[in-house]
């Protein structure tokens, strides 16, 4: 019979692996009971969930080129004042 019983880093590498839709059912089911009993590595998969989503969905606001450049120069200037 297969081991029920993870230990926390096995559980750690099957949640990367189930975030890339690599894990098995059984890998998920033992991943599964292991959350039940640990605080530690339920916070690990909700951080990870949380960054792939994250990666997968980014709300990025860049700035535009010319507001980038007026930066640029605003800090140049400042920068040659403090010379």
């Amino acid at each position: 019979m297969t081991k029920i019983k993870l230990e926390c880093h096995e559980a750690n590498h099957i949640c990367d692996k189930n975030q890339y839709k690599e894990a098995n059912f059984w890998e998920k089911v033992k991943l599964t009971v292991h959350l039940i009993y640990c605080r530690a590595c339920r916070k690990y998969t909700s951080r990870n969930t949380k960054l792939t989503k994250l990666v997968n969905n980014p709300k990025v606001d860049a700035m535009d080129r010319s507001a980038k450049e007026e930066l640029n120069a605003a800090f140049e200037k400042e920068l040659a004042k403090q010379q």
